[in-house]
């Protein structure tokens, strides 16, 4: 680095564990993976990977296919489950696609075998793939069904000692009420996790919430669609609500 070149501004955490609502994916194009989107979330990722961030990535699938909404439709659970996951994989490839062709090298690690796309999940090497730069995507979920991908968050980031999770959501953060019912709701800034359970607050599922809560990992929801929100939150500045102990 010359003496000219501007330092980069320190990253508050090492190794965080990125949680994204297949949902986020699907833009106003209607299409279950809008390219647009793709993209910005991609930089998005790529600007804290540069500052040094080990970045571990967990995404949804429902803007392909979700379980229990294929239950509605006579899908069995279990079967439905399963094609969740694998939708998870599809929107994990994309990921992994569009983070290499910004010269982000990115790995793909699945909890179902599925060896010619992506790597078995192994604690210690995704954990190597973190300490050489590299971004790992952990799909299909928990590898079994009845498990959220936010239950696959909160294990992945408590097998890798990930620092936190965030979890990037189409709101601003934890509210005492639903905003979008109650012009009057307040968001908090900071919870602890006794908190959230007292008033029922819809931080993550009971699995995945119990899950953190007892691995110490704390939780920081934030609002992805707000530009620069990732790096901020890793900068450490006031994004969103964190849950914590």
């Amino acid at each position: 680095m010359s003496k000219n070149s501007p330092a980069k501004p320190a990253a508050k955490y090492r190794r965080v564990v990125l949680k994204l609502s297949g949902e986020v994916l699907r833009g106003q194009s209607g299409d279950p993976i809008d390219a647009d989107v793709l993209e910005r979330v991609s930089s998005e990722i790529k600007a804290i990977h540069e500052l040094g961030v080990q970045v571990g990535v967990v995404i949804g699938g429902g803007n392909i296919f979700r379980g229990l909404s294929g239950e509605k439709r006579g899908v069995d659970r279990t079967t439905g489950d399963y094609m969740g996951m694998l939708a998870t994989v599809i929107n994990s490839l994309a990921l992994m696609d569009c983070l290499e062709k910004m010269g982000v090298i990115t790995r793909v690690q699945s909890a179902i075998p599925m060896n010619q796309i992506a790597e078995p999940f192994i604690p210690r090497r995704a954990v190597r793939h973190l300490e050489k730069g590299r971004v790992v995507i952990f799909a299909a979920g928990t590898g079994n069904p009845y498990f959220s991908t936010d239950t696959a968050a909160a294990l992945r980031a408590s097998e890798i000692r990930a620092d936190i999770i965030f979890k990037a959501t189409k709101v601003d953060g934890v509210y005492n009420k639903d905003p979008k019912k109650f012009p009057d709701a307040v968001r908090y800034d900071s919870l602890t996790f006794g908190d959230a359970l007292r008033q029922r607050l819809n931080v993550m599922d009971s699995t995945a919430f119990s899950q953190c809560m007892d691995n110490n990992v704390p939780i920081l929801v934030f609002d992805l669609t707000a530009p620069g929100s990732i790096r901020r939150a890793v900068l450490g500045e006031q994004v969103g609500t964190l849950v914590h102990n």
